[in-house]
């Protein structure tokens, strides 16, 4: 498959999700986007990273979600910059074929990566892994299943919002899960290694 029938690929893919979005759910996605929504979420996990793992371990486990945010997030940027390409939003192809933009021009020129969808799979992967390999007595199925439809949902509101296209939420998820896992095994590293 050649990059220009990739990209024509990924531009119709992300036309027919975008194009699912409606009226009456915009809200509903607008909100997912909103990260200032989720920090109440974010502090319950860490309260429950320490309940679960203990404060020791738990706090290995939060400090490397915050490093995987800060890498996530820096990285992102920077590819963002040297890749150049223009959001959906900022595409005039995308919007003369009917790119939906329920709350008009959303974010910086460009898009590819989605830091969206890399930061959220990033910490459904850290926050997992770090209950799993760090107390392994249980196997934290509810918590996991909850944590990747989340990040599912948050990359999904990006699209529908014509934030990003499917491909840079893709790639993010991805690099996200990347990160997150590495991060996740460092940290059971260092609890093992510091026998905490």
């Amino acid at each position: 498959m050649t990059l220009d029938r990739l990209i024509q690929w990924d531009q119709q893919a992300t036309l027919w999700l975008n194009n699912l979005g409606n009226a009456t759910w915009d809200p509903f996605w607008l909100m997912l986007s909103d990260i200032k929504f989720w920090y109440p979420a974010y502090l319950i996990l860490i309260v429950f990273l320490i309940k679960e793992l203990g404060w020791k371990k738990g706090l290995v486990v939060v400090l490397s979600a915050i490093c995987m945010v800060v890498f996530v997030d820096q990285s992102c940027n920077v590819v963002k910059a040297g890749v150049g390409r223009l959001r959906p939003c900022y595409n005039s192809w995308m919007i003369s074929n009917g790119l939906r933009l329920p709350y008009g021009i959303v974010g910086h020129l460009f898009g590819f990566f989605s830091g969206h969808a890399a930061n959220t799979f990033g910490l459904a992967s850290c926050s997992y892994l770090g209950f799993r390999l760090n107390n392994p007595d249980k196997k934290y199925r509810i918590y996991g299943i909850g944590v990747f439809i989340w990040s599912t949902l948050v990359a999904n509101s990006r699209i529908v919002m014509g934030a990003h296209f499917l491909g840079d939420i893709v790639v993010g998820a991805c690099y996200g899960t990347a990160v997150g896992t590495a991060l996740a095994f460092l940290a059971h590293y260092i609890i093992v290694k510091a026998k905490l």
